[in-house]
Parts: C-alpha cells; sequence; structure tokens
C-alpha cells in the first residue's frame, strides 16, 4: 500500500507508532499528484517546499514526540481550494483577473491547519470565484472526474474532491456557498461536510456569497471530516458572523435516539430514480438498525433556486466589484462570461425600481425557508434525502446551460440559504458512478450529523471502494 492511500485516522496512528515517517508520507503524496494531475488536473499549484516541511517535522517529532498530543494534524498532508489565502502561495481562485497573484498574509483556516501542524500540500481547481458546480467554470481548465475521466467531478470545490478521491491527498478544503461541498463531494464517492454558517471563519477566502459562504472539509471517512472540523471551527475576532459559542466536537458514538425524517419533496420524479432508489435503501440500513424513521415535508425545492438564484447573483456584483485591476490582479475584461454574466444579474436585482421586486422579495422569501426548518425539526433531529439529482454528468455538459449549478445543487440550497449543517456520505453507486447520501441537522448541529454520517458509514462498505482500483 502506498502511504497516499491512507486517510488521515490512519496517518495519525502511523505517524505516532513510527511505523511511518511524515517525509515518505509527503513523497508518495507528491508522487500521486506528479503521476494523475496530468490527467485529472485537479491541482492548480503545489507546494515546492513540502518535502522539507515534512523534514523539518520529522526531526521535530525524534526530539519532541510529545507534539503529536499539541498538533492534531502533524504532518497530514492537506488540499486547499484556490479560494483561501496562502501566504508565499499563488491564490488565484481559478480565475486568469488573479492568475499569478501571492498572498500576503493567510487566511484563518490555513493558519489554524498549520498551527495543528498540517502541511499544506497545494492548492486545488475550482470553478472560477466558485462560479459553478461543475469545475468547468475554472479559467485553467476542468477537472476530470477520477471514477471517469470522462465526467466531471462537481464543484465548486471539484479539484478538491477529485484529489481526496484519486488519494492525491490524504484530505482537502473546501468551501460552500451551496452545494460546493456536498455535490462534488457525492459525485467523487467521498465524504463532504459542510458546516453551520459561521461555524469557520471565512477571513482570507474570497467572497462569492458572503451571506453563505461556509468552508469546511473533504476527506475519505467521517472521523476525518470530525477531526479537521474541530480544527478549524471557532470564533475568529477577523470575521464577525462567525458563531461566539464554544465550538465542542465529542467523540462520535452512534446514537440511536435521533429521529430522522425523510424529506419527500427532494426524491424528485424529475431525479435519476435508480439514485433515489438507492438513497431510499441507504435510510433502510438505518432503518434496520432500529432508528426512528418518518415522512417529512419541506418547500418545494425549486423555490430555493428562485432565491437562491437573486441572493447569491446580488452578493457576487457586490464582492466582485473590487476585482478592478488598480491594487491587485488584472484587468476587468479578463473576467470569464460566467462571472459577467452574474454580475450583470446581480447588480440588476439590487438596482433602483427593481431591488424590491427582486431582492427584498428573495430575502423575505428565504426566512419562509428557514422557518420551514424549524417547524420541520419539531418534528425529527436530522433530515435524510439526495444530494443531487444525477451522478456526474460528462464533460460539456454545462455549455449553454446558464442554470447548470442551480439546476444540480436544488437539493441542497435551501438548507444553504438556512445557515444548516450537512454532509454526504458514500451510499452506492449508479452505472459505476458514485451515488451520496445526505443528511442535514439543525443549526449548531454537527455532532448529530456527523454520529449518523459514521453509523452508517460503519455499516457498509462504500467509502473504502477506490475510484483508482
Amino acid at each position: 500500500m502506498t502511504l497516499n492511500k491512507l486517510n488521515v485516522t490512519q496517518a495519525k496512528k502511523q505517524i505516532a507508532s513510527r511505523d511511518i515517517t511524515i517525509s515518505d508520507l509527503v513523497h508518495d503524496v507528491l508522487r500521486a499528484i506528479d503521476r494523475n494531475n496530468k490527467n485529472l488536473n485537479a491541482f492548480l499549484s503545489v507546494n515546492s517546499s513540502a518535502l522539507s516541511e515534512a523534514e523539518k517535522l520529522d526531526q521535530q517529532l525524534f526530539n519532541h514526540p510529545a507534539i503529536l498530543e499539541e498538533k492534531p494534524l502533524y504532518g497530514i498532508p492537506i488540499a486547499v481550494k484556490d479560494n483561501f489565502l496562502t501566504k508565499g502561495i499563488p491564490t488565484t481562485a481559478s480565475a486568469k483577473v488573479l492568475e499569478g497573484y501571492i498572498p500576503q498574509y493567510e487566511s484563518t483556516v490555513t493558519s489554524k491547519l498549520k498551527k495543528a501542524g498540517a502541511i499544506i500540500i497545494g492548492k486545488t481547481n475550482m470553478d472560477a470565484w466558485a462560479h459553478g458546480s461543475s469545475t468547468e467554470a475554472s479559467d485553467f481548465g476542468s477537472t476530470k472526474n477520477p471514477w471517469d475521466i470522462t465526467k466531471l467531478p462537481g464543484g465548486s470545490s471539484g479539484g478538491s474532491a477529485a484529489a481526496v478521491a484519486a488519494d492525491m491527498c490524504l484530505a482537502a478544503i473546501g468551501s460552500e456557498t451551496a452545494g460546493s461541498i456536498r455535490q462534488p463531494a457525492a459525485w467523487c464517492g467521498v465524504v463532504g461536510m459542510k458546516p453551520s454558517y459561521g461555524r469557520v471563519s471565512r477571513y482570507g477566502v474570497i467572497a462569492m456569497a458572503s451571506s453563505t459562504d461556509s468552508p469546511g472539509p473533504i476527506t475519505k471517512m467521517v472521523e476525518d471530516a470530525r477531526l479537521i472540523l474541530s480544527v478549524i471551527a471557532g470564533e475568529d475576532e477577523n470575521d464577525a458572523t462567525t458563531i461566539t459559542k464554544k465550538y465542542k466536537s465529542d467523540p462520535i458514538k452512534p446514537n440511536k435516539s435521533l429521529k430522522l425524517g425523510i424529506v419527500k419533496e427532494y426524491f424528485m420524479k424529475e431525479s435519476d430514480q435508480e439514485l433515489n432508489s438507492i438513497v431510499e435503501k441507504a435510510i433502510g440500513v438505518l432503518e434496520e438498525q432500529g432508528y426512528k424513521v418518518q415522512e417529512v415535508s419541506l418547500l418545494d425545492p425549486k423555490y430555493a433556486i428562485a432565491v437562491y438564484t437573486i441572493v447569491q447573483r446580488a452578493e457576487v456584483s457586490s464582492n466582485l466589484a473590487r476585482y478592478d485591476g488598480v491594487r491587485y490582479g488584472n484587468y476587468r475584461d479578463t473576467f470569464g462570461e460566467e462571472a459577467k454574466r452574474r454580475v450583470m444579474t446581480g447588480t440588476h436585482v439590487l438596482s433602483s425600481g427593481y431591488y424590491d421586486a427582486y431582492y427584498k422579495k428573495a430575502q423575505q422569501a428565504r426566512k419562509l425557508i428557514v422557518n420551514n426548518y424549524i417547524d420541520v425539526f419539531k418534528k425529527v433531529d436530522l433530515l435524510l434525502s439526495p444530494v443531487t439529482p444525477t451522478t456526474a454528468l460528462p464533460i460539456g455538459a454545462t455549455e449553454g446551460q446558464a442554470m447548470f449549478g442551480e439546476m444540480q445543487d436544488v437539493l441542497v440550497e435551501a438548507s444553504s440559504l438556512a445557515g444548516l449543517p450537512g454532509i454526504t456520505v458514500p451510499c452506492g453507486f449508479v452505472k459505476g458512478l458514485p451515488v451520496g447520501m445526505q443528511i442535514t441537522g439543525k443549526f449548531e448541529d454537527e455532532q448529530s450529523v456527523m454520529q449518523l454520517a459514521s453509523h452508517y458509514e460503519s455499516l457498509t462498505n462504500w467509502n473504502k471502494t477506490k475510484a483508482n482500483e
């Protein structure tokens, strides 16, 4: 077994027992990137000092063994989506506007990873500015799905999901505005954890939609997601939207007292029915374990498409206004077509005479979505559904589809608008392509979400099936 195939939990144990060195682990990861990236295009840049960092960590561990207790991610190579600022490492958000940009400071997320001993192995591809659900909108070429390189990996964190699925890192960091962690994780057959809004700081993340952007981990197993989230979560004085209550991450244990709700509207007739059937079978596995399961009703997800589109485009137009080529970056004529479309739509819905008709009304409808979740969570603790309507689609599927991302994210947009935590866990395959089951929880209740996901994972072997085997 090459060491890049390890998950975080396994690698931690082997580093602690001295069965492997950090240098050997990083060497195998770099070799996997070198071998696979030309076909997958998952990484935009690789940390040239990663191996020397690993050697220093090996020496520190030799001199100070207790450091493993102090630094929970000591020596673990983690990939980071290219919209997180990394001092000394290029950060482009996969956009030509920022081509060649090297940040002068570090994002809170990457600062916490480094403080915990992690090695940033490289920066991963994404839809430019995170605008999309395919990674086909990257200005530097689409990432390919490791299960089938003729298929898309999803997005916008497609590079991170593909890198984890192809064992080009042990784990990765993504960001989600509506689906950008959960959807690519589902399409690539890995675990994607989207925390509650404000659980993880947005400081140093290139903003897309500021009221829903949520950084989170993409991993090979749920326990790894729990560990990484425990490192990156927490209040940040540089981000006033972070949750002030201290984040407590307890060890994951099954909790069969959790009441589960099946969201009937999310098993859409327009979806791939084989995919729906696989998720239903996964829910059946939990029922057999004694969980109480009942059908519940939420607003038709089609309403979330309209609300999310208006809110997100409005915030995009505001956030992209700063990229004028004056202080840094290239001029605005280097914006891609998707960015231009979103800026124009966002500017329109915020303009005089249209603000009340579009943006204000969308925010009112958003409140209805939030209240809808509050009501349903009076009956159950967690919600179960598919993550996406289909499995991974072919390269080129986004061509001429201005609403591709919104349609693919139809089952995750409402929970993002409400700021809720959610996870996708692998639960099967359709024609050789992965399917994910979505578990959504109450605001600030990441613990229950991961408890159920981890228990389901322990009952199946889907997460042990590898894309490159």
